[in-house]
């Protein structure tokens, strides 16, 4: 064969690679939601026409666009955000692509659920666990559950809203162990200069942790293999690691409503799924433990007492963060004296908790965002507020304002897959 037909029919390959890989792409239902081509921080390779040719995943993702995470190994709730590689059904068959022909034409299964062209076990439907498509004896097409344990067993070994009593500046306020507050989660982006502290969160359950939506400005853009979390840090720039857990994170879920148009953060919250290096999710300790979620119902009234912490400045204009988690106690303000004029006025919506102190000599400041707002119902904590802004730290009439939690209740649910949050 010469060098030049053998050439011709390598090109005709590639080709008929790429057009097949394009396919797959296109007919793929995921993607046509989404409009991302490759996901979980995976990286599109381009032809030299400017058209996606393949996707080159981040580590511990696979598949065609990246959809599938290698480590997964349970899933939360009833799995709706299960994305994990099992690829058989309870009996031992097989799965069926979700997306093949023979699927679709079979009337079983309605295109609009587009779970991708592939076959690994999801939940598209919000069924109550994942689940596949199967030939069955008789060579008729069935879907059948698949053998996948659920994580959210590991939650009820956990006690959420627990902590140490014993005690030992957030602006006012005085240093704090994290064993105080072990559900106090520190957020830090990665750079080629290293890591840097972003933000404060909460960790809700074993996998997930609850955060400011602010904290993240390239939103949904996010590239979230840059993003690590740590459980158990007592000092942000000190490494301790017989208190510390260190997570990186597979998912991101910002409000679909987060609107800062008006200067206020309006649905200022957001979720992040962790996993550490051996794809597990936290490990419960005296440094590491869940804070109870209130249901929908369950509003404090004002001047309940309740804790703020954080790693941010000590004083407005200071130009660095604590070294040390802090926390303070402030007080829940009624609503309709936050929104009067006196105070942040029409700045302040439904979706906005407010606290502070008579005094005004507590508050959170630049560097605690998404950090939790607890307070005591009976003999447990439960986190009523993610921190999002306030002018200024500690001025008078100019309260912390807070992303009321008990308003993204079902929100959380549905995000997380989780069955329960307290």
């Amino acid at each position: 064969m010469s060098p030049f037909v053998l050439l011709s029919l390598l090109l005709a390959l590639a080709a008929f690679t790429v057009c097949e890989a394009q396919q797959r792409l296109f007919l793929s239902g995921l993607l046509k939601k989404s409009g991302v081509l490759c996901l979980n921080g995976g990286t599109s390779i381009m032809t030299a026409s400017g058209r996606h040719m393949l996707c080159v995943c981040a580590d511990g993702f696979s598949g065609s666009n990246c959809e599938t995470e290698d480590s997964v190994s349970c899933f939360d709730g009833i799995g709706l955000h299960y994305n994990g590689p099992v690829s058989k059904s309870a009996s031992g068959r097989e799965c069926l692509e979700w997306d093949s022909e023979i699927v679709h034409e079979s009337g079983v299964y309605p295109k609009n659920l587009g779970s991708g062209r592939h076959n690994h076990c999801r939940n598209p439907d919000f069924s109550r666990r994942p689940w596949c498509f199967v030939w069955t004896r008789h060579r008729t097409i069935t879907r059948e559950d698949c053998d996948i344990p659920r994580c959210a067993k590991l939650d009820r070994r956990w006690q959420c809203g627990q902590k140490e009593e014993r005690s030992m500046k957030v602006v006012g306020g005085a240093f704090s162990t994290v064993e105080r507050h072990p559900w106090m989660a520190a957020v830090f982006s990665r750079s080629s200069r290293g890591k840097t502290f972003t933000c404060g969160g909460s960790l809700i359950s074993p996998c997930w942790v609850l955060t400011a939506a602010h904290c993240f400005p390239d939103g949904a853009q996010t590239n979230t293999n840059k993003l690590l979390v740590f459980l158990g840090k007592n000092a942000i720039n000190e490494t301790d690691v017989q208190r510390e857990q260190e997570f990186t994170v597979s998912k991101l879920f910002i409000h679909e409503h987060f609107d800062n148009t008006e200067g206020n953060f309006n649905n200022d919250i957001a979720l992040l799924k962790i996993h550490g290096s051996d794809g597990r999710c936290a490990k419960e300790s005296n440094s590491v433990k869940t804070i109870c979620i209130p249901e929908a119902h369950q509003s404090p009234s004002a001047g309940t007492s309740c804790e703020v912490t954080g790693y941010g400045r000590e004083q407005e204009g200071s130009w660095y963060y604590s070294q040390y988690l802090k926390e303070a106690k402030v007080t829940l303000l009624a609503h309709d004296v936050c929104s009067s004029k006196v105070y942040y006025g029409n700045m302040i919506t439904n979706n906005m908790l407010c606290a502070g102190t008579p005094d005004w000599s507590a508050d959170t400041c630049k560097g605690d965002s998404g950090g939790p707002l607890v307070c005591r119902v009976r003999d447990r904590m439960f986190l009523f507020g993610v921190v999002s802004w306030g002018e200024g730290c500690s001025r008078s009439f100019r309260p912390g304002v807070y992303a009321k939690v008990t308003n993204y209740h079902r929100w959380i649910l549905q995000k997380t897959g989780l069955a329960s949050l307290s």
